[in-house]
Parts: C-alpha cells; structure tokens; sequence
C-alpha cells in the first residue's frame, strides 16, 4: 500500500512544468505546514523566502530525530514529509514564505498558515489543523455553536493581506482543521482575490453550519471546493457538507484514518472507493441528529464546563493526557466530583444525549 511518501519516491524528479499539480501534491503541501517553522520561515511583512531545502537543513540541525518520534501527535510525522520533500526536484527549490503560529489561549484559537510558491509560479496557502494543544482542540468544538471562530476571521484576514497582484494562480488547502480555514478564508476573502483561486482542498476538514453553505457567497465559491475524506471520517463529517466529497482508502481503522499519512496512493491518484464507511454514516446521523436537537447556548455551556474541566486538570497538551493516562482519569474524576451540582448535570445529560443519538443511528441500516 502506497503513501505518499511513496509518492515523492515516484514523482519526485518531475518538477511542476513538466508534471502538472495534483491531489496528491496537495495532501503534500497540507502536511508541511505542521512543521514548526518559527524562525526559519519567515513571517508576513518580513524580507525573502527559504526553500524547503534550505527549512529542512535549518529544521534538523534544531530537532533531533529521536525526540521528534517521542512526540503524542499524530502530525510528527509532518517532518520526515519535509526531509523527503527536500531530497526531490519537485519540491526542493519550493520557496516557504508567510509562516505564522499563533496559539491564543485568551482567544481560544491555534492559527498556524505557511505559503509555499511552486516552480510553475503557482501559490498554495497551506492552513494548519489542530496540533496537540487544548486550546486547538477547544476551538473544534466551539465550531459547533459559534457562527465564525477567531481562527477563521484571523484566516479570512491572512488571505486578504498575504495575496499580491502578481499572484495569478492561488490554491488553498488544509488537513483536518486547516480545511475548515481553507473553504472559510476563501468563502469570505476579497473577490478580487477569489478570481484568481484555482482550487480549495479540505482535507478531512469539518464542515459548516446550515446557514453557511446555503448563502450566496459559499454557493459562489462551490464549484472550486475539492473535498477528501477516508472510508472512515469522523472529524470530516462534523457539521454539514454541501459539495461532492471524494473518498480515499486508509491502511488504518477508525479515528486513526484522520490521519494523512495512512491515505493510500496510486500513481498521482488517491485510491477511492464507491463511499464512507457504514461506520461513518451512522456517525454523521448521529452527530448531526444530536447537534439539530441542542441549541446554541446549551453546546456553548457543554464546551465551556467540558474544557473548564479539563483545564483544571493542569491539562495543557494531548501529551499530558497520554503521559500517565491512570493519573490523568483520576484527576478528572476529583475535579469532576468538584463541579457544582448544575455543571454535573450538563456534563451528564448532554453526554448522555449524544450516546442515545449513537445507539439510535446503530439501528437503521
């Protein structure tokens, strides 16, 4: 089974004038941005770009291997996609410009972007997913009752000030997260700006509210929306989806198919299949009849006690939760027991609430 680590392998001595862009290149460019490029990419409003190559010697020479694989997130992986990417004349002399990583805890938001200029003077605005901080995590679910996160604002703003007249052909893409920024940046950018996107990837992106997809802004930009999803995607189908989604097979199950490196490739091709998984479908059943069947301010209440609880904790990142997972369930249940009677309550019924809409959606066929 091929990945596209395989990819860069098979390609690689093809540069982007002899081989045009494709999906697979796409997923390539919405792995790279995971790679902390503080300091070696430069900023918005600072001087020059860097290749990947010259990224990846600066990136390596701060990063040992060792202590990038001991890492609890399932991006790690994003760095040995840019050392791969740096040994191939497809992407070697690619130039990295526009880096930003944000982490507000005040705002709630984890905004990381890079853009990357290829040798057919095509520009792709890679918006990063949520790594393993609480905070990247929190503003998935505040996906889930607010009209526009601070993410999405600060996205829409990036495109609006980062995009050049010169720019003639602008692709913007994203994994998990990043796609859900990517379809909302260029929903709502400048129009001038608009005419010139090729193509929009979300790449096991979440989707939007109701009201969202059916505006006329979001139905003008439609036709350019390319969403991919594996056999079995959760974080995918949250929310509503109105455009044509392809469907790629995945070497792993479950929640672990979300990520990218496990997306089976063929040649420049994805390998599809007809549909989602059954898995799948009855989760999106669920999940949407259990959001449909709560209003606003009851999710935002769940969200707000939910990560309160957490944060309690003296969670910080995923890896705190994965470094001593008995330790970690216990504080959880103390700081659960110290909730007021009202925020148990919530806690409780609404977690309740979504089980039932599972089981439910277990039964019909």
């Amino acid at each position: 089974m091929s990945n596209l680590m395989d990819y860069l392998d098979w390609r690689g001595d093809l540069t982007f004038r002899e081989a045009p862009f494709n999906e697979v290149d796409n997923l390539i460019l919405a792995q790279l941005v995971y790679v902390e490029f503080a300091g070696i990419v430069p900023a918005p409003g600072e001087e020059g770009t860097i290749t990947v190559k010259e990224a990846c010697e600066l990136f390596f020479a701060a990063h040992d291997r060792k202590e990038i694989m001991e890492r609890v997130s399932m991006t790690k992986t994003a760095a040995f996609v840019l050392e791969k990417m740096a040994q191939t004349e497809r992407f070697c002399n690619a130039q990295l410009f526009g880096y930003i990583n944000d982490i507000s805890k005040e705002e709630q938001s984890q905004f990381s972007v890079v853009c990357v200029r290829l040798d057919d003077k095509s520009i792709y605005v890679s918006f990063s997913g949520t790594d393993n901080t609480i905070v990247g995590w929190r503003e998935n679910f505040n996906m889930g009752y607010l009209s526009e996160t601070p993410g999405q604002l600060k996205a829409v703003d990036y495109l609006n000030h980062i995009v050049k007249e010169d720019w003639k052909k602008i692709r913007v893409g994203g994994h998990s997260k990043g796609g859900n920024l990517s379809v909302y940046a260029s929903v709502k950018c400048d129009r001038n700006i608009q005419k010139r996107i090729v193509k929009v990837y979300s790449n096991d992106g979440p989707g939007f509210s109701e009201e969202m997809i059916q505006s006329k802004e979001y139905q003008r930009m439609l036709p350019k929306i390319k969403t991919i999803l594996p056999e079995s995607s959760i974080v995918g189908m949250l929310l509503e989806h109105q455009e044509k989604f392809e469907v790629v097979k995945s070497s792993q199950s479950g929640i672990q198919q979300h990520d990218a490196m496990s997306w089976q490739v063929s040649g420049p091709d994805m390998v599809t299949v007809r549909r989602l998984s059954a898995q799948s479908r009855r989760l999106n059943r669920a999940f949407s009849s259990w959001i449909s069947s709560v209003d606003n301010e009851k999710r935002c209440e769940f969200v707000e006690t939910l990560f309160g609880l957490i944060s309690s904790c003296g969670v910080k990142n995923l890896s705190d939760i994965s470094v001593d997972r008995f330790k970690s369930t216990r504080e959880v249940i103390k700081q659960y027991a110290n909730l007021d009677k009202d925020s148990r309550t919530l806690l409780r019924s609404m977690l309740l609430s979504l089980t039932d809409q599972i089981g439910k959606a277990r039964l019909e066929k």
